[in-house]
């Protein structure tokens, strides 16, 4: 996130804070373990539980042979990594091939129809499923079908042109990994009570999708408030950021003056507290410069950061994009962030997002509580100076360890998680989906209606029918959240 220059005489210094006794030139170690001592080295430095491990202790060896036999009781990169790792810590990682891994993160593809789907079991029938179509992707082969969120369906037509009814054993062969060209899906109605097949068959056809980060945004007129609605469909790396920018400059052309961010359908994943901080600029930008979010490193990388590079802790309000382009600020005072979903909690990046602008405005949070992660993360290769360059050409291994905790600036943190404003209903309603973007659209009217009123009472009944939801397309796609990422310079301590 932040790119230093550090003094040839600070590094000096620092080197001898990793290993108190240790005279380097007596014996370099053994070759045979490089691996062992790049992983021990790493998280000796800089890993966030370093002094809850005892074997990352400063004063656990008192020379390079210690090191050495210590290192040498490990076979494996692997298997050092997961002694120090702390047995909790769910976010580090040992990357095998940083080659692979560093690679530029690929804009969200898929091979799909373009119908986002869920299904629910008959209360009527053993063990027979009933399909919804959740939305339609935009641009895409069902979007040029006569296919609309809340229609119904039951079953196929197979290869050998026979009806087969959706099931429990046979709707993931069926509806995800069918293996004809063309997927013939059987519709109905259904109204709660009874099944009524329609006659009508929609044929659906996979082809190369790219997705679009925002699936739509409008404004709604409420008297003297403009509220702008945003769904969006990606995680927020930036491959995306120019989208949510040239988004917000329509809602500024329209005087926008409150914003809903819906994210029941994003994916979570990859996030990097730059792109969060730009993100934050947008929904104001009334606050240049001000502190947005602080980072807390282990003891001893905390120290030295105070001592030399007190900024270096400090992420601000930013002005411009990682591509100098001006940020467009809303300027606004509240914002309305959507979570909703089947266990759908946000990510962490989210939460960063929320707890930052705790202190600025009003971050009304609809939907689920959070998880609470509020960890951050750094790439450390096997070089001098832990980043990528003069690599050791020996291995591709890297290390991503949880080094830091985001607090805002009040000091807040969310390591518990982030309760809602509002509750939600932690499903949608098959049978109330209404359209997306409209009123008829259940969790867009109540947030509407929040916004108009600020009554938290208003509330409307959960899967009134008590159906049991067996799968969500969208649940399928969301990828294990990593974690928050950022760049940071580092003093090459213990190289």
């Amino acid at each position: 996130m932040k790119e230093k220059i550090l003094k040839p005489l600070i590094l000096i210094l620092f080197i001898n804070l990793w290993l108190q006794g240790c005279d380097k030139s007596d014996n370099e170690l053994n070759p045979s373990v490089e691996l062992q001592d790049f992983v021990w080295k790493g998280f000796n430095a800089y890993y966030l539980y370093q002094e809850d491990i005892d074997d990352l202790s400063d004063r656990r060896f008192s020379s390079n042979q210690q090191l050495e036999s210590y290192l040498s009781g490990f076979d494996s990169p692997e298997s050092i990594f997961n002694s120090l790792k702390k047995s909790t810590d769910s976010r580090s990682l040992l990357i095998e091939n940083y080659e692979i891994n560093d690679l530029p993160s690929p804009s969200r593809t898929s091979f799909t129809t373009g119908m986002e789907f869920g299904l629910f079991k008959d209360p009527n029938v053993l063990d027979t499923l009933i399909g919804h179509v959740s939305h339609i992707l935009p641009t895409s082969q069902a979007s040029t079908l006569n296919l609309l969120r809340g229609d119904f369906f039951y079953g196929v037509i197979n290869e050998e042109t026979d009806t087969i009814f959706l099931r429990e054993d046979n709707y993931r062969t069926l509806l995800i990994d069918y293996p004809q060209d063309t997927l013939k899906l059987l519709m109905a109605y259904y109204d709660g009570d009874s099944l009524a097949k329609n006659d009508i068959r929609v044929d659906l056809v996979k082809q190369n999708y790219q997705y679009p980060p925002i699936l739509l945004n409008k404004v709604f007129n409420l008297g003297a408030k403009n509220v702008g609605y945003l769904l969006y469909n990606n995680d927020f790396s930036d491959n995306y950021i120019e989208d949510l920018n040239a988004s917000m400059l329509e809602f500024k052309n329209q005087s926008v003056n409150e914003l809903i961010i819906d994210l029941r359908y994003a994916i979570g994943s990859y996030s990097n507290a730059k792109t969060i901080s730009e993100i934050a600029s947008m929904i104001t930008g009334q606050f240049p410069d001000e502190i947005l979010f602080k980072e807390t490193w282990n003891n001893k990388s905390q120290i030295w950061f105070e001592q030399n590079q007190p900024d270096s802790l400090l992420t601000k309000f930013p002005s411009t994009l990682q591509n100098n382009s001006s940020i467009n600020g809303l300027n606004l005072t509240d914002v309305y962030i959507i979570l909703n979903g089947n266990s759908f909690s946000g990510s962490s990046a989210t939460e960063l997002l929320m707890n930052s602008l705790k202190p600025y405005i009003n971050v009304h949070v609809l939907g689920n509580k959070t998880q609470g992660d509020n960890l951050g993360a750094i790439y450390l290769y096997d070089s001098p100076d832990y980043n990528a360059f003069n690599i050791n050409p020996n291995h591709t291994y890297s290390l991503r360890p949880s080094v830091l905790t985001f607090s805002n600036k009040e000091n807040e943190t969310y390591n518990s998680g982030i309760t809602p404003t509002l509750a939600l209903c932690p499903v949608e309603d098959p049978l109330n989906l209404g359209e997306l973007g409209e009123v008829s659209d259940p969790l867009l009217n109540l947030t509407l209606s929040y916004i108009s009123t600020g009554n938290l009472g208003v509330n409307y009944p959960c899967n009134p029918f008590e159906l049991e939801i067996i799968y969500n397309s969208i649940d399928s796609q969301r990828i294990i959240d990593k974690g928050t990422y950022i760049k940071q310079d580092l003093p090459n301590l213990g190289r």
